[in-house]
C-alpha cells in the first residue's frame, strides 16, 4: 500500500538488544524551510538537547519473536526551547522495544520564532515511519504519536491537524497519510489561552503578545474533530508547571466528539516525570498504556 521510497539511513550496532537500529534525518535533503538557528547543537545535564536546527529520528525495532507490528513516533518535551531526549524519549522507546513496540524517538528542530516547524518535522515523521513501514515490521495502521508536556503540545497538534496525504504532491513521501491512529499524551502542554496554559510554550512557539488567531490556532482543546485518534492521557494532580486543566479540557472535547480516551490522574507526580523512577503510583503508567493497547486491539 505505501510505496518504499529511498531514505538516508545510518545503522548502528550495539551489544544490547534494545540499542537504536537506525538513526534518521527527517529531511535528508535539506528541510523546506530554516529555523534561524546558526550556533551548533548543544547537550548538557545527561541527554537534554538545545540549539537543534537539523531533525532526526532514533529508531528502536523490538525483536521479530516480540513484534507487535505496532510503533510509536515520540515527541520529548522541553517547553519548545529545549529537549529531554532520554526519560521522555530513548528510555520510553527501549521500554516499548522491549514489548514488542517500535519506539521512535524524534529529535524536532526548535522553532526560535518559526511556529510551523516542529509540527512539520512531526508530520514528516509519520509519513516516513509509514514509508518504511514493511521494512520494519510495522502494520502501517498502527502507527501513533506520544509527547510529553511541549512534546505534548506537539503531539496533539499532529493528532488534531494533520492530512491523509497531499495527493497532488510531486514529493511522493508527502503522498503518505501523516495521521496518527492513536496518542499518548503525558501531562501534556494543550492550550496557550492564558487562564490556564503553559506561557513559556507558548511564547517559545509563537512570540509574545496577544495574537488571538495564533493563540487559536495552537490552543489544541479547539481544534478536536471526529477524526481525532483514540488517546491515553496521564498527569499529577500535584502539577504544578502545565495546569491538569490542559489534558482535563482535550478529554472532554474528545469526549463531545465521541473519541475513545482514558485519562489518569495521579495524585503525586509533579511535572515530568516521564519514564524516571520516583517510587509513587505514577510508576504505573507505562503498564497501563500497555494495557490500552491491548484492549484497543494496538497490540495481541
Amino acid at each position: 500500500m505505501y510505496k518504499k521510497l529511498f531514505v538516508i539511513v545510518c545503522v548502528f550496532f550495539s551489544i544490547s538488544s534494545y540499542s537504536q537500529d537506525k538513526i534518521l534525518k527527517v529531511w535528508p535533503n535539506g528541510a523546506p524551510d530554516d529555523n534561524g538557528m546558526k550556533q551548533p547543537e548543544e547537550k548538557y545535564n545527561g541527554v537534554r538537547v538545545r540549539n537543534v536546527s537539523e531533525a532526526e529520528m532514533y529508531v528502536y525495532l523490538p525483536e521479530r519473536d516480540k513484534n507487535t507490528g505496532s510503533a510509536l513516533v515520540i515527541c520529548p518535551g522541553g517547553g519548545y526551547s529545549i529537549e529531554a531526549m532520554d526519560h521522555e524519549g530513548y528510555d520510553m522507546a527501549k521500554w516499548l522495544a522491549e514489548r514488542g513496540v517500535a519506539g521512535i524517538v524524534l529529535k524536532y528542530r526548535l522553532p526560535y520564532g518559526h511556529d510551523q516547524i516542529p509540527s512539520e518535522d512531526a508530520r514528516r515523521a509519520m509519513r516516513i515511519v509509514r514509508n518504511n513501514a514493511e521494512e520494519w515490521g510495522i502494520n502501517p495502521g498502527k502507527i501513533g504519536i506520544a509527547g510529553s508536556s511541549a512534546g505534548g503540545h506537539l503531539a496533539s497538534t499532529v493528532g488534531t491537524r494533520f492530512d491523509t496525504g497531499i495527493k497532488d504532491s510531486k514529493d511522493p513521501l508527502e503522498r503518505i497519510s501523516c495521521r496518527p491512529d492513536f496518542m499518548l499524551l503525558l501531562y501534556p502542554v494543550i492550550t496557550f489561552r492564558e487562564s490556564f496554559g503553559h506561557m513559556g510554550s507558548r511564547k517559545n512557539l509563537i512570540g509574545e503578545g496577544n495574537d488571538w488567531k495564533m493563540v487559536e490556532k495552537y490552543s489544541n482543546e479547539m481544534h478536536v474533530t471526529p477524526e481525532t485518534p483514540p488517546t491515553f492521557l496521564v498527569l499529577a494532580d500535584d502539577d504544578k508547571t502545565v495546569p491538569p486543566k490542559n489534558s482535563v479540557e482535550f478529554y472532554l472535547a474528545l469526549k463531545k466528539n465521541h473519541i475513545p480516551a482514558e485519562m489518569h490522574i495521579f495524585q503525586q507526580g509533579g511535572h515530568g516525570f516521564g519514564m524516571n523512577k520516583n517510587n509513587l503510583p505514577v510508576e504505573q503508567w507505562p503498564n497501563l498504556f500497555y494495557n490500552w493497547l491491548k484492549a484497543r486491539k494496538i497490540i495481541d
